[in-house]
Parts: structure tokens; sequence; C-alpha cells
């Protein structure tokens, strides 16, 4: 792993960081806090999942889901939200100086524990939170409209997509708020210190196209679990996997994530470090059980997003819009809308009322799958392949 990802991790964590959000004057209300990815250091610009800014919205959550709605304002949220921004250090050179991209490991003051009086110094302290304020709430309307065509009917009311498990206790208010803002980010201005000044302007990461990736490609998320707690042990922590499927600007992928990594970037091995998407929905449940996915949306068309906001918003953001990092060339060669191979092909999904399950397709109108799957009743079979016109109804004894 190290030859993959040397440089694609050193990307990954000098871009990673975390946000926290809170009331003015209020300590014991919030904080909220999720991940983030540093689009540039000097002047400092981040990009952040929007979750965390429902409880602040002055006209409520459901401005999100007007129609319409693709962005808002900085001055959509109270005048109370106080927001906070931090990310790691840099490890201290040879001649003393920072080494730019190689984050050091720190001791975790959280847990209580001081590192002993013999213990050589591997670095300095988690640098202090900066504070921060929203310029931009933004979505990706082809997100939505891919995730409303998949999850949208009856069917997909036995699908979760919350931090918390079916078991635990969330009212429906809440549970209905992290619906509403699963695919919406904000855009941060953060304000820097002498010494942050000081580090190298400039956006601190590509962007991969849309398409350039092909399904089956390795990825690294890099998101911080449970947001701002702890960040001395969980900030920019690291996950791999493979990018498992495509539905426009909305990925899944297989790589483990937790809450509070909402918001964390999704970076490719190749080109190293090229940002692919951001993680919307770190747990996905279906009737009841956990399924071991991540919800992604894509960043190319997310900022394409922001840069048109920017435009209408603030006709004269044309150098706040400068910073957003620029798209990389196709390294793959193998766009996402290609059929793919003829295994991807075989495989289907296969349900039988609220039991659901893989299968192959070995034959015309003969599937295999596990003995789970298949019917102990009269029930109706139903099973979907990548191709519409194969999808089709099966009955008991047929």
């Amino acid at each position: 792993m190290g030859r993959q990802w040397g440089s694609a991790m050193r990307a990954a964590e000098q871009a990673g960081c975390v946000v926290s959000a809170s009331r003015a004057g209020r300590p014991e209300a919030g904080p909220w806090s999720c991940s983030g990815v540093i689009l540039s250091r000097s002047p400092g610009l981040v990009l952040c999942h929007g979750g965390i800014f429902v409880p602040f919205l002055r006209a409520g959550s459901e401005v999100l889901t007007a129609a319409g709605a693709a962005f808002l304002p900085g001055d959509s949220c109270s005048d109370d939200l106080r927001l906070h921004v931090q990310w790691a250090p840099t490890a201290a050179g040879p001649g003393g100086g920072a080494e730019r991209g190689r984050p050091v490991l720190c001791t975790p003051q959280c847990a209580g524990l001081e590192p002993g009086p013999s213990a050589p110094s591997r670095g300095r302290p988690l640098q202090p939170r900066l504070p921060a304020e929203l310029l931009l709430l933004l979505s990706c309307p082809a997100f939505w409209a891919h995730f409303a065509r998949l999850f949208g009917d009856e069917a997909a009311e036995q699908w979760r997509f919350s931090s918390a498990a079916p078991d635990d206790e969330v009212s429906e208010e809440e549970e209905a708020d992290q619906l509403r803002a699963l695919g919406w980010f904000a855009l941060l201005g953060v304000r820097l210190g002498q010494e942050e000044v000081e580090e190298e302007r400039g956006p601190a990461v590509t962007v991969s196209p849309l398409g350039a990736v092909p399904k089956g490609a390795p990825l690294l998320v890099c998101g911080s679990p449970f947001g701002a707690f702890c960040p001395d042990i969980f900030l920019n922590t690291l996950s791999c996997g493979v990018l498992s499927n495509v539905a426009g600007p909305l990925l899944l992928t297989d790589a483990r994530c937790l809450p509070g990594t909402e918001g964390g970037g999704v970076f490719t091995a190749r080109p190293a470090g090229a940002l692919v998407a951001l993680v919307a929905a770190p747990l996905c449940w279906k009737a009841g059980e956990w399924v071991g996915f991540t919800l992604l949306c894509a960043a190319a068309p997310l900022f394409r997003a922001a840069r048109d906001a920017l435009c209408r918003l603030r006709p004269s953001a044309a150098a706040l819009a400068a910073l957003l990092p620029p798209e990389v060339g196709v390294p793959w060669g193998l766009p996402l809308r290609d059929s793919g191979p003829l295994w991807a092909a075989a495989a289907v999904l296969v349900e039988c009322g609220t039991v659901w399950g893989s299968g192959v397709a070995v034959a015309p109108r003969l599937v295999v799958t596990c003995r789970h799957v298949s019917p102990r009743e009269a029930a109706r079979v139903l099973v979907r392949s990548t191709t519409p016109k194969h999808n089709h109804q099966q009955h008991p004894g047929q």
C-alpha cells in the first residue's frame, strides 16, 4: 500500500481538516462538527458538509428542498453562528523549518496522556482552531436528481441515510433534517494568523473530472471520525476502498467511514491525490440492516456549481472563484459511461419482499443467488440488472 498510496496519502492528509459550528454565548448548544477539504491555505478556503448548518438556517431545513434551491448565501444562517477550522501541522524538517505535506503524530491529549520526560519530541501540538465565516451553501442538482430516482419511490422507505443506528432514539424531525442536508456542502473563508499566512498560496488539491475514474478503481478517504471530538487522534483518519458503483455524480465506495467524516475528501491513487468526491453519507441502512457502503458526491460538478453560485451572488468574487481547485486530465482512459466488463453485466439484484441480495445471471431467465434470498412462501421475486431491458419479475415455480 505504501508504494501505491504514498503520494496520495500525503496529499490527502495535507488537504484534510475538521470544521465545528457553535452558538455564540451558548456553549451548552452543540457544537456540531464534520470533516472538510482545504482548497487554499492562504487565503484560507475550505469546503465541508452542509449538515452542521441546519440548526442555524433562518428559514429552517425546508429551504434546502425548496424548488430550484441550488445554493444559499452565507447570511442565510443566524447571526449567532460561530465557525472554527482546525487542520494538522507540518513536521519539522532537518533545518528546523516546516517540511510541507507531512503531518506529525500528536499525543492524544483527550485521553489524558502526557509524553514521558525521556520521549523525544516528534512534532508540535495541533494548531489552534482558526475562526471562519460561511461564504456559501451549495448542492449539486445532478446529485439530487439521481438520488431521487434511486431512492425516491415507495420501496426506498426501507433506506435510511443517518448517522444514528435504527435502534437509536432519533426524532422524525432530526432524521428529516439529515436527509434534506444530505447533498449540501458549505464553502468557508478562514481567517488566518500570521503563521498561517506564510503558508504556500494556491489550491491545495486538484480535482478529477467526472467520469475519469472507472468502477473498481482504488480510492482513499480522508476524514475525521466523530468530527471535532479528540482531533489529536481522529483528525485526518485514512480509509481505503474502491469505487463500487456510479450514478452520475452519485458515487458509492466500500471504504469504511464513520459519523463525522461527512465532507471528507475522497482521493485517487493516480494521479496521486486528485480529489474525486466528498463524503455525503458515511452510513447507509436498508430494512434496518447496515449496508457497508459510503455515499459520495462527485467533486467536479460540485465545484462547477460553486463557481456559478459565486458569480451570481458575488459579482466581484472572481478572485475567490479562481482559488477553487482545477480539474486534471483523464488518467485512466475508461469513461464511466462505458458498458464495462462482462462480469459487471452478469451481476444482478434479487429482491423478495423485504429480503434482498446479489445474484449472477448464468443464462437467460436463470439466476444463481444465496439461499436466504429465495422465497419461503408465495411471494414475487424481482431481479434487476444494470441493463434496464433485462429487468424482469419472476414468481416461485417459474
